[in-house]
């Protein structure tokens, strides 16, 4: 997750006719979702809705494992068992 920035200066350079909004409890924040796989590129804060936070996988020209950082695979922490 990027540190939070302006919305101005969110740029998105293709794809947007594919997002889709989700807002939840207070309904300040937005929290933006690939319509067709599900993954979440970026949200609008709740603390300062004038800020956002974007995913660093969905940025261009940013490797997200040449970072030093944490990273989580959610697809290999399933729990769901076959009964």
């Amino acid at each position: 997750m990027t540190p939070p920035f302006a919305a101005a200066d969110l740029n998105i350079l293709s794809g947007e006719e594919a997002l889709t909004l989700y807002q939840f409890n207070t309904r300040t924040a937005k929290h933006y979702f690939c319509r067709h796989c599900g993954i979440y590129p970026f949200h609008q804060t709740r603390k300062d809705p004038a800020l956002w936070r974007a995913n660093i996988g969905c940025l261009d020209g940013v490797d997200p494992y040449a970072m030093d950082a944490g990273l989580n695979d959610g697809a290999s922490l399933s729990v769901v068992e076959d009964a």
